[in-house]
């Protein structure tokens, strides 16, 4: 387990590694594994890709948000000028069915609703507001509806599973409860693992993946 000084230099040099936070005016607090941001940033996306930088590094157990996002002037927008730029940007995304997509702003901050079918069509809905100017928070309120039956979403995993990962198709038990898929079983190498939980997600209504697998030789 490494220290807690250990763990914060990690993260520190992470932070200075990407060029999107590397001169974010934020501060790093390391305790029992645990990392906590501290600062004012200038973005939405900024605070985004602070979260995932950190979260790359090894060892953090967990991540505590105490950084908020203060907008420079130039950069401050009222909610129907960012509402209509949000709409904008959902439209004009191929990924994003926008017409099943509703969009509410109060106070520059952005909540996404409705229904689609897809787990990426909501990332992409959430990444297409992300980084408008004057954002600052979005809450994804998007809700993944399975538009199949669970055997049909089982199947479609199992098929998925013997294309990407033949080897190890028939070493997988797929469990589907409601639109929550569960795999468990053994796979050789942490590439199989990754390949076996992006068929999962590939599963159309699939709104949460447990990866329970084990990775060693069999």
């Amino acid at each position: 387990m490494k220290s807690d000084s250990t763990l914060k230099s990690e993260v520190l040099a992470e932070l200075s590694w990407d060029p999107i936070v590397k001169d974010a005016p934020v501060g790093v607090i390391v305790k029992d594994g645990v990392v906590t941001l501290t600062g004012h940033l200038s973005s939405h996306a900024q605070l985004s890709a602070l979260e995932h930088a950190v979260r790359r590094v090894h060892g953090v157990r967990a991540l505590a948000v105490e950084a908020d996002v203060r907008l420079p002037t130039e950069h401050e927008r009222n909610d129907t000028d960012i509402a209509l730029a949000a709409e904008r940007a959902l439209e004009w995304n191929v990924l994003i069915p926008h017409e099943k997509i509703s969009v509410r702003v109060e106070k520059a901050c952005v909540t996404l609703g409705g229904q689609v079918e897809w787990q990426y069509q909501r990332r992409a809905s959430e990444e297409a507001v992300r980084h408008l100017f004057g954002v600052r928070k979005v809450v994804n309120q998007i809700v993944v509806l399975p538009k199949f039956t669970p055997v049909d979403v089982r199947n479609k995993i199992e098929e998925a599973l013997r294309r990407q990962a033949q080897r190890e198709a028939h070493h997988i038990e797929v469990l589907v409860d409601g639109a929550e898929v569960t795999l468990r079983g053994q796979v050789h190498s942490w590439a199989e693992r990754r390949a076996a939980e992006g068929a999962a997600w590939s599963a159309p209504g699939v709104k949460q993946v447990v990866n329970n697998l084990l990775v060693g030789l069999n």
